[in-house]
């Protein structure tokens, strides 16, 4: 029997891995599907490239979520530079329909309120949102959340404690507060 090549074996984990790692990123993104789009390509870009060494080591799954999460906090550290430029007449936009819905959190595991959910993880600052989806959507230990994101386990449990504080003020409060550039009408 023929060996599976590069491709064919770099093919075979997109197609069991991309859903979640979409998921991931439009987490990471609060919501901004076409830049969670964006960030899966680009995570999955680089882990192609690093692809014969991760087969050796079988950690296939983690590189690429590490890989998606790195992208995004390099993404938010440059504001002021983007690839897109803004034009004072928007172009006709259909909603972005991922797996299970709208990123999978209508019906899912947040429920109804799914959209009150990705408001509130908007307003939270980038990195504390990492940790919550780290700790509380994947499930990861807290070390394994410092080991992803390059810190001690101390900030981890901190920014923990602190995200989930904050989600549950603005998640019970009568309305939340506007976020600047996150759209709501998806």
């Amino acid at each position: 029997m023929p060996r599976p090549t590069r491709d064919d074996e770099f093919a075979t984990f997109v197609q069991n891995h991309r859903t979640s790692l979409l998921k991931f990123a439009c987490l990471l993104t609060a919501g901004d599907g076409h830049q969670a789009e964006d960030l899966v390509q680009t995570a999955l870009t680089k882990v192609y490239l690093a692809w014969p060494k991760l087969r050796r080591s079988e950690g296939e799954l983690a590189y690429a979520r590490r890989t998606l999460l790195n992208s995004h906090i390099d993404e938010t550290r440059r504001p002021r530079w983007r690839r897109e430029r803004s034009t004072p007449v928007l172009p006709e936009v259909a909603a972005y329909e991922g797996p299970d819905g709208i990123l999978g959190l209508e019906h899912g595991r947040f429920g109804p309120d799914g959209q009150r959910v990705r408001v509130a993880l908007a307003t939270l600052p980038a990195r504390m949102r990492a940790v919550v989806i780290l700790r509380y959507w994947l499930d990861l230990s807290v070390e394994d959340s410092a080991r992803m994101l390059g810190c001690t386990q101390g900030t981890v449990k901190s920014q923990a404690a602190k995200g989930t504080a904050k989600l549950r003020d603005l998640l019970t409060a009568p309305s939340l507060p506007t976020v600047p550039g996150y759209q709501t009408g998806r």
